[in-house]
């Protein structure tokens, strides 16, 4: 399964980690180290030219995205439990 993770970026639901909202980049030193570190290895890509709002990290990327961490999680989460949304059109 696949999730789509902004623009037209999407990643293998089980190389997924961890899903953050953008706040915890600056409140958190630890999680500032490891995207330093991910920049410096050359392994953080921004999806789109629109302010990030999340940040996505994989088996071997660390993605700027610019879908909240809200939405991402939910759609990562009906891959796990096989839910769907239904559409009222």
């Amino acid at each position: 399964m696949f999730i789509h993770i902004g623009g037209e970026k999407v990643i293998r639901a089980v190389e997924l980690i961890a899903i953050f909202d953008m706040n915890m980049e600056q409140a958190s030193k630890i999680s500032k180290e490891f995207v330093d570190q991910a920049s410096t290895a050359k392994k953080v890509e921004t999806i789109g030219e629109e302010e990030p709002k999340s940040i996505v990290v994989t088996d071997d990327w660390v993605y700027y995205s610019p879908i909240s961490s809200a939405t991402l999680k939910k759609r990562a989460n009906q891959l796990l439990t096989g839910d769907t949304v239904a559409l009222n059109l």
